[in-house]
């Protein structure tokens, strides 16, 4: 059994190495910072705090559009930052839709989620341009059997958020802190700047909305969490469970997957926020 918690122990080791490093940045956009504990995940520093029993009893939440402060990965072209954010709301609204009812943003609801970037780092184009063709040359290379390409690690993205969970009188009832930087054996290799940041909201939108669906932290737990329908449904680009979460638009699906393996930016794929009515824009989140 030695050998086997040798490899083990190397491949976590190697996965660590090929992290991206990702600071937990605290910021100023929640009501409160009491209570939060750590849970980090063997890639994801976080502290959570969480009121099972008040999350569990809620039926119904709405998401206020993530703020992006301008002073933040200054690099980022506007579009790159809205994506951005974007990709928080939509991971954040289809999560969320696996036990509560989504309503807009002008209607009551038992919990309003808010979240803020606190940190970001831009993903060096040129590296991941040619970990990306170079993954792509391996697929015409015979070897036999499928042989995964980890991306140069240099150059990768980070990112760290914050969000809350508060009840209608202004109660906080679920916080976390959360970082993650980009891996080199998981993270795709996209010629963008926005690419790692983009791939890492979507992520912080799943493990917030574990925390809040369930009351329990999302790193740490042990078996497989299978995906629901609703989030397969979604991530294909079909239909969101609520109509609310249209406002964030659809997943790329096919188009997404396909140009994730070309390399190709997200701004080329990803359609982003769907264009609101003047009567029906929700409110913009300012910088903090």
């Amino acid at each position: 059994m030695r050998p086997l918690r040798n490899t083990g122990l190397l491949a976590m080791t190697g996965l660590l190495i090929g992290c991206a490093p990702a600071p937990l940045v605290q910021g100023i956009g929640l009501s409160s910072y009491d209570e939060m504990k750590p849970s980090d995940g063997l890639i994801t520093k976080s502290r959570i705090n969480v009121n099972k029993e008040q999350v569990l009893a809620a039926k119904t939440a709405k998401i206020v559009p993530t703020t992006f402060p301008s002073n933040i990965a200054p690099k980022l072209t506007r579009q790159q930052r809205a994506l951005i954010a974007n990709s928080v709301d939509r991971g954040l609204c289809v999560s969320l839709s696996d036990r509560f009812k989504i309503v807009s943003w002008d209607e009551p609801a038992d919990l309003t989620v808010r979240a803020t970037v606190t940190q970001a780092t831009e993903t060096d184009e040129v590296a991941a341009g040619i970990s990306a063709a170079t993954s792509i040359g391996m697929n015409f290379v015979d070897m036999g059997v499928p042989v995964p390409t980890p991306r140069i690690p240099i150059g990768m993205g980070n990112l760290s958020m914050e969000a809350e969970a508060v009840d209608p009188s202004g109660q906080q009832q679920a916080s976390m802190l959360w970082a993650r930087g980009a891996n080199a054996f998981f993270s795709s290799p996209r010629a963008s700047k926005a690419s790692d940041a983009y791939e890492l909201a979507d992520a912080f939108g799943e493990d917030f909305g574990h925390l809040v669906v369930k009351g329990t932290s999302p790193f740490g737990s042990s078996g497989i969490d299978l995906p629901s329908w609703q989030k397969i449904n979604s991530a294909m680009g079909l239909p969101p469970k609520y109509a609310a979460c249209e406002q964030y638009g659809r997943y790329p699906g096919v188009a997404g997957v396909v140009g994730s393996q070309l390399g190709l930016p997200p701004e080329w794929t990803d359609k982003g926020a769907k264009p609101a009515a003047p009567a029906e824009a929700a409110p913009v989140a300012t910088a903090q």
